[in-house]
Formats: C-alpha cells, sequence, structure tokens
C-alpha cells in the first residue's frame, strides 16, 4: 500500500524504501526517510524535536511546517488578527486525493478552507491546496493558493514559506551558494539593525552560533552540505530563503525543543517573505520546492 491513511496522518511509501508523513494537523511533513545514492538504507532526513506536540495542540517543532499567509509576526493590515507565521501551520487539513501512485512516485493532496477558527482571524476568501510527493531519493512539497473571491475582490496579499528542518549536525553543515546576496539578520539587538541589509561574504554559510537571516532575491537552489551527507534544495517561486539555527543562547529559550536539538539540525526555508505576493482573484499561485539526497 503506497499511501496509507490513518486517523491524524497520512503516510507515503516508496517500492525502493523511502517514505514520509504527513499530519492532517498543519499538513506538516514530520517524516522524510531516503536512501543516500549509496545505499539502500532509508535514512531519516527531517528533525521532529523529542518535545514536540503532535497532538494538534499547537504547531509541529519540526519536520516541514507550512507557513501562510504571514511569515513571522503579521506586519500586513489584513493579517492583524493572525498568530505568528499565520494559521495554515496549525489548522486540520482534509485529504483531498492521491494525486499519483507509480513506479516513479507516490503523491497526494491535502486541502484548507476557510473554517470558523480562521474566518475570526483572516476574512479573505481562499482556497489552499498541498502536495507531496515522494520519490526514491526525492520528496516535493507543492503550496498552491488560490483567491476565490468574486471579480471585485481585491487581489490577496499574502506570503508563504516552507520551515525545513533538514537534520544535519549544525556545527558541521554549510549552505551555499549565498555569496553577494542581501540578507537580513534577524538577531541583531535592535530594529534598526534588523531593517538594515547585510552582504553575505562568505563561501558556506555556517550555523555555529545563534542565525536567523533572510536573503532576498536568491538563486532557488541550495545545496545544504556537511561531512557525511548533502541535500540540495530547488525551489520554484519562491524568490527568498532564510536560513535559521537558534543554537543554545536562543534554542534553551524555546519550551518544545528537546534538550541539544539546536545541534541536530539546520532550517533552510525556502519561501516569499520579503514583500507579498499579489493574487488577483481567480487566480492561483503555486509555489514548489524539491529536496534531493544527493550524498
Amino acid at each position: 500500500m503506497p499511501v496509507v491513511q490513518k486517523v491524524d496522518r497520512v503516510i507515503l511509501q516508496h517500492p525502493k524504501g523511502s517514505s514520509a508523513e504527513i499530519l492532517l494537523y498543519g499538513a506538516t511533513v514530520v517524516s522524510w526517510k531516503a536512501p543516500s545514492p549509496t545505499s539502500n538504507e532509508p535514512v531519516e532526513r527531517l528533525f521532529v524535536s523529542g518535545k514536540a506536540a503532535l497532538d494538534g495542540s499547537k504547531p509541529v517543532r519540526g519536520g516541514i511546517p507550512v507557513v501562510f499567509p504571514c511569515f513571522g509576526a503579521p506586519t500586513h493590515p489584513t493579517h492583524a488578527k493572525l498568530p505568528q507565521h499565520g494559521f495554515a501551520r496549525n489548522n486540520e487539513w482534509t485529504f483531498n486525493s492521491i494525486v499519483m501512485d507509480n513506479e516513479a512516485g507516490v503523491s497526494v493532496k491535502l486541502s484548507l478552507g476557510p473554517n470558523p477558527t480562521i474566518q475570526q482571524q483572516y476574512d479573505h476568501p481562499f482556497h489552499l491546496d498541498f502536495v507531496v510527493t515522494l520519490a526514491e531519493h526525492q520528496l516535493s512539497t507543492d503550496l498552491h493558493v488560490k483567491n476565490t473571491g468574486l471579480s471585485t475582490t481585491p487581489p490577496m496579499e499574502f506570503q508563504a514559506l516552507f520551515h525545513n528542518y533538514i537534520r544535519a549536525p549544525a556545527n558541521d553543515v554549510r549552505v551555499s551558494p549565498l555569496t553577494g546576496l542581501s540578507f537580513y539578520d534577524k538577531t541583531e539587538a535592535t530594529e534598526e539593525a534588523r531593517a538594515t541589509p547585510k552582504m553575505e561574504t562568505r563561501e558556506g554559510v555556517d550555523v555555529t552560533k545563534f542565525t536567523d537571516s533572510v536573503y532576498e532575491n536568491a538563486p532557488g537552489r541550495y545545496d545544504v552540505v556537511w561531512p557525511s551527507g548533502a541535500i540540495e534544495v530547488r525551489t520554484i517561486n519562491m524568490k527568498d530563503v532564510v536560513v535559521w539555527n537558534p543554537q543554545e543562547e536562543a534554542g534553551a529559550k524555546i519550551g518544545d525543543m528537546e534538550t541539544g536539538g539546536w545541534e541536530k539540525y539546520i532550517c533552510v526555508e525556502p519561501g516569499y517573505v520579503r514583500g507579498y505576493v499579489k493574487l488577483p482573484a481567480g487566480e492561483t499561485w503555486v509555489g514548489q520546492q524539491v529536496l534531493t539526497v544527493k550524498v
């Protein structure tokens, strides 16, 4: 059975051994196991904190949370009532369909529309589809955002991001190519400093200290490399990328982060988070990422 539906999640299984698990709560991918090209043994590729809530009581600390329609604290007038990172990651999605099931891979679609909880926070008409596709060495996630308003409805303005927690030794991992890009350092102490762009000079960006950097107009392809492994992240319509790791300085203050958890992952998060997508009524925007095990 390549697709197993359970009460709280959907499990994808590939004939070559890879697998993925997606919670209906938040449409959060909480496991992706895939072999390397030189091995037949599936290995967990995502980090989920041992203290993470998986019961739908709060967003999951780890995996691939879906951030929509705001990144971080809301700043857009239509987002004023929203929690941090929006509502997609803390609402129950519905299983829509099996999109693909063949030797190349298996793919499922989850959907989310306005519900009473969301309507109290956000009144713009919308429909979301989240498509997860599993191949032997790859996982892809596609977010389809439709402005379901009438022709007189104003454009929908939103941000979107895939908050990937990639399992890797934080002190040894490097991300490239980010050299020469403008970025905003959210670890700075003052609002003025956080809003002042810096220029990336490193060939390989590390997270050996508390890191929270938003790179704008990024290349859309990133190599996440450490001594024993490598994952490539490719994106479409995600013009920005965030590199985050709290290290102990900030990680010890996160209630649902396991002790030392910050040593086990790097967040490389493609998104559209500098400015807003402006989506006219009746139209659909699609943001995609493909994660590939390279080593």
